[in-house]
């Protein structure tokens, strides 16, 4: 089971594996809840599921960060060989764009926070309270960082979206390996025989 947690160059391992579902799940959750809690009618249930999107935000946050470094020091599994010259191209961007789409969203979010003229203090989980970034608090800015923190929402879910789809048409319409890879390791070894 040790030999299953980190990386190899045919299969993602399962640390790999449960960080991408958990970062998945928290950040499309996150995008529902946004939606849900400028949309209810009583102040109170919006107040709550407010700061309860502004802990998820800074836990998809450090999840996040854990989830890059973990990246950054783990082999990455190789593209079977019959995928095509353009995709090896565009599957490394759009990966990035997801990476910078799962910072920027609750980094925006946390700047939104901090430059609001409400001055709410940030309790993740009622645990402690995160302080606020140093920047200057203005309706203007606040206004900014309410557009711009939706629209790289939006933004997040296009790419998640298109990542998912494509997660399809390998394995509906191409038939590899590389959606069942992000499933479980002993799935991801293709034709390589074990390990």
């Amino acid at each position: 089971m040790p030999s299953m947690l980190r990386n190899t160059t045919t299969r993602y391992g399962w640390a790999a594996i449960v960080f991408h579902w958990l970062v998945a799940l928290v950040f499309i959750g996150q995008f529902a809840l946004g939606l849900a809690m400028i949309r209810v009618a009583s102040q109170r249930t919006s107040f709550e599921l407010i700061q309860l999107h502004k802990s998820f935000g800074f836990l998809l946050l450090g999840l996040v960060l854990i989830r890059i470094g973990w990246r950054l020091g783990n082999a990455r599994p190789e593209l079977p060989a019959e995928v095509g010259a353009m995709e090896r191209k565009a599957a490394p961007a759009v990966h990035l764009a997801l990476y910078a789409a799962q910072l920027v969203v609750p980094l925006s979010g946390w700047v939104l926070v901090s430059v609001s003229v409400l001055e709410i203090p940030s309790m993740p989980f009622n645990l402690f309270v995160m302080p606020h970034l140093p920047l200057g608090v203005s309706e203007q800015a606040e206004t900014f960082w309410i557009f711009g923190h939706r629209w790289l929402a939006y933004l997040g879910m296009a790419l998640v979206a298109l990542h998912f789809l494509a997660a399809l048409r390998h394995h509906f319409w191409l038939r590899d390996a590389v959606m069942a890879r992000m499933i479980s390791p002993s799935l991801g070894r293709g034709d390589h025989g074990p390990e």
